[in-house]
């Protein structure tokens, strides 16, 4: 029958819609979930509180989330070579509390701050692969351990108390310095009066490393790794300087997260971690589902931490409890990600 309608040029006829048609629809759909999904919620929330879609109110979202995509960038490289780095919340919260030392008791500059700040994410980074590759340590363990040990590290200095001008030490001295125009800028500048310049650094960042590891060989080589590195190892790939610069460049990345958060802030608070450390892996765990990639990515992790960003600004302008924001974020973040991968599973 098959070689009859082959040979005489027909179509069989066929009920109801084509497979092929039906796959593409699926597709799309898994594809175009998160995006969906957000704009519905930016729709709710500008319905039920107009000021919520102002450009002013928009722009401050993109800000707020900048240090947690940062972070969440950081996490997605260390996935993307089957690791997990628990230590991105701590490593920011030690570069704003290098940040205020370094400005507030030692009366440095902005560029020696800055080029501190972001040689202690180098350098914590450079820790954890000695603890991963060399020691062979797991890497929830070791970034774990790291969490801890940077948490109670940054403490030390101040004696446990946030740093701020005037601030006084438990012998006697008092840090007489200030964060300097220019460090603060970095964290407070807005451009024409309007875009946010952490938005704009978070955009640069986001695009190199998005041409980084989609686009060229050392990303897909570093995806290789995660996905099997083993067969990397004999295919020829460095796996060990892969991973260590997967842990390097995540150490990095928490560090300038660090180092805008404490231009933000104008102090440095001992409270800065926690909260970053649910929010930036929620950013990128949440990435794995945009366009239905199933695979820690760039775009996914940005959209990741706008999704969140927006959930919270929203419930907060709703005047929602604070003690119900966590379970009503949690409720549609996995709403959302249950549909998004119903949507794009593919047909058998």
């Amino acid at each position: 029958m098959s070689q009859t309608l082959q040979h005489s040029g027909k179509v069989a006829p066929s009920s109801g819609t084509p497979r092929g048609i039906t796959f593409t629809l699926a597709e799309l759909a898994g594809r175009g979930a998160m995006f969906l999904i957000l704009i519905v919620l930016v729709t709710i929330f500008g319905i039920i509180q107009p000021v919520f879609l102002k450009v002013e109110n928009l722009l401050d979202i993109l800000e707020a989330v900048s240090v947690t995509a940062l972070l969440g960038l950081g996490i997605t490289v260390s996935l993307a070579v089957g690791g997990f780095d628990l230590s991105v919340g701590s490593t920011a919260a030690m570069g704003v509390m290098t940040a205020a030392y370094a400005q507030v008791v030692w009366g440095w500059g902005t560029v020696p701050t800055v080029l501190l700040v972001l040689g202690v994410g180098i350098v914590i980074g450079l820790f954890n692969s000695l603890l991963i590759i060399v020691l062979r340590v797991p890497d929830l363990l070791a970034t774990l351990g790291t969490l801890f040990l940077v948490g109670g590290l940054q403490l030390i200095p101040s004696a446990g108390n946030s740093i701020s001008t005037g601030m006084i030490f438990a012998d006697g001295s008092s840090a007489n310095g200030a964060f300097a125009t220019s460090f603060l800028a970095l964290g407070r500048t807005r451009l024409w009066g309007l875009l946010p310049l952490p938005v704009i650094i978070l955009a640069a960042v986001a695009v190199l490393l998005w041409i980084l590891m989609e686009r060229l060989r050392w990303g897909r080589a570093l995806y290789a790794v995660g996905g099997n590195a083993l067969a990397a190892r004999l295919a020829g790939a460095p796996t060990a300087r892969l991973r260590m610069a997967a842990y390097v460049l995540s150490g990095l990345l928490s560090a300038l997260g660090g180092i805008l958060l404490a231009a933000r802030v104008g102090r440095g608070d001992i409270m800065t971690g926690g909260s970053l450390l649910q929010d930036s892996f929620a950013a990128a765990l949440i990435g794995f589902a945009v366009l239905n990639l199933r695979r820690p990515n760039i775009l996914g992790t940005v959209v990741g931490a706008i999704l969140v960003g927006v959930l919270l600004n929203g419930l907060t302008m709703l005047n929602a409890p604070y003690y119900t924001q966590d379970f009503i974020k949690g409720a549609v973040l996995v709403g959302s990600l249950a549909l998004t991968y119903r949507l794009g599973r593919s047909r058998r």
